[in-house]
């Protein structure tokens, strides 16, 4: 039985809202890129399609960018109504890694969104485009802050214990730590595959319906050619992920491979349902020797089991075991859509104004949430297998939490959040389907230069 003790509702807490708050950047990160890419190619080519997609997303762009803000400052506020203990230990290092993340990332994003809000026909053509292109760098270089902060509570280094508080004794040591920079990179081309299978499912939901010939070709030829680019990297850097999980969390490791005893070779476990009580898997499907070469690249390889983990510091199981495999299972969802439709394209069906077949159609429309579950799936493994650590092997979670914080105070403020969220976030994503619904230049459009107004209607694929 579950008991609703401070430290739980607050781990409830923080899990709630940051579920909602990786959604957004992981949407934003690569739409940045995307409408830098498409204002690129509208000034290189000068054709008006590029144009009016870009005035399309980024409509999308300004609802999901301020829902990120807004959720984000959340999830800073619990450091100290919730956290505060992890706060005035951790203070001297994550308290400058989020403040070059507020005063170097997000002024840049801030700075020159307005440019690309308000700035189309007040700036030169060249700026303009710089101003996207900061945006999109803005974006990454928060993506690397918050990434160098969780990486260090994932793997600590650099740091001495003056008392009960971590002080860095090295920032090289932190911002070189070699978890980071395969934990960065990870994140980074998640964000982007999550995009492009957005973009892509737009425009499969357009063809299915006949709508938007022009966008709609554009945007499942770049959305399914750059997620199918992208993808074999992700699954080598997914690699290098874990195996810096196998050397420095074995904790989480064995979590998520799920076996108890350790095996040469090693079973790769599909399914299994533990009974901890008894350290042993009551049901279980597993395949043999392949959980050795996924590890290690090798049929005979040893690999540990959860025995191996003292009990005290033993994560839960069902969430980085099938956390995992849900992340890696819409990627290779993403794999199958994205290089199928690179064939396709090959074959110039798109290029010559052919309807991919319905099925492919459907799938790449259905498939937009795939990159928002594979994330959210990804940081469920990463933050849920470190338990019962919040800096790992430094401090516990239990003792991180704000000591003066009663039951009724942590309920309280949790069912708040779940109330704000059920308000915000719908309406965020009513806005944002209607905008979709509406569709690329779909309305009154004022060409200042030559003072013509132009009202562009739906066309059916293939006019």
């Amino acid at each position: 039985m579950l008991e609703l003790d401070p430290v739980i509702l607050s781990r409830i807490q923080f899990a709630f809202t940051i579920t909602f708050h990786v959604i957004f950047p992981s949407f934003t990160i690569g739409l940045a890129a995307w409408l830098t890419t498409l204002e690129g190619l509208s000034m290189a080519t000068g054709r008006p399609v590029y144009r009016r997609l870009f005035d399309f997303w980024l409509k999308i762009f300004v609802v999901a960018f301020v829902m990120g803000v807004v959720s984000g400052i959340v999830m800073a506020f619990q450091f100290g109504t919730n956290w505060s203990e992890l706060a005035a230990r951790t203070g001297p290092i994550q308290g400058p890694l989020l403040a070059y993340e507020s005063f170097t990332a997000f002024l840049l994003e801030a700075t020159f969104f307005g440019v690309m809000l308000f700035g189309r026909h007040r700036v030169p053509p060249w700026f303009y485009f710089v101003s996207c292109l900061m945006v999109a760098f803005g974006t990454s270089l928060s993506t690397f802050w918050i990434l160098a902060n969780n990486s260090w509570m994932q793997v600590p280094v650099g740091y001495a214990l003056e008392g009960q508080q971590f002080v860095p004794t090295s920032w090289s040591a932190i911002l070189t730590n070699e978890v980071l920079w395969v934990r960065f990179p990870h994140m980074l081309l998640a964000a982007y595959l999550t995009t492009a299978f957005c973009v892509a499912a737009v425009g499969a939901w357009y063809a299915l319906r006949r709508l938007y010939a022009e966008e709609s070709r554009v945007m499942l030829r770049m959305g399914l050619g750059l997620a199918a680019l992208l993808i074999p990297f992700q699954l080598v850097i997914g690699h290098l992920n874990g195996e810096y999980v196998e050397k420095h969390q074995p904790s989480k490791f064995t979590a998520i491979e799920g076996r108890w005893e350790t095996e040469q070779p090693a079973r790769l476990l599909l399914l299994a349902w533990p009974d901890e009580a008894a350290e042993r898997n009551s049901f279980e499907i597993g395949v043999p020797k392949l959980g050795s070469f996924f590890d290690n690249l090798n049929f005979t390889s040893r690999e540990p089991g959860i025995r191996t983990v003292p009990a005290a510091e033993r994560p839960p199981f069902l969430i980085p075991f099938y956390g995992f495999r849900a992340m890696v299972g819409m990627g290779l969802v993403m794999l199958f859509i994205s290089w199928t439709g690179s064939v396709l394209v090959r074959r110039r069906r798109m290029d010559a104004g052919k309807l991919p077949p319905k099925w492919f159609l459907w799938a790449t429309a259905l498939s937009f949430p795939s990159g928002f579950i594979a994330v959210v799936a990804g940081w469920f493994t990463a933050e849920v297998g470190r338990q019962p650590w919040v800096v790992f092997g430094a401090l516990r979670t239990a003792d991180a939490v704000t000591p003066s914080l009663g039951t009724a105070t942590a309920l309280t403020s949790l069912l708040i959040y779940i109330g704000l969220y059920s308000i915000i976030f719908p309406a965020g994503t009513y806005y944002i389907h209607r905008t979709i619904k509406r569709g690329p230049g779909n309305e009154i459009e004022a060409d200042e230069s030559t003072e013509v107004k132009v009202h562009r209607r739906a066309l059916p694929l293939g006019q």
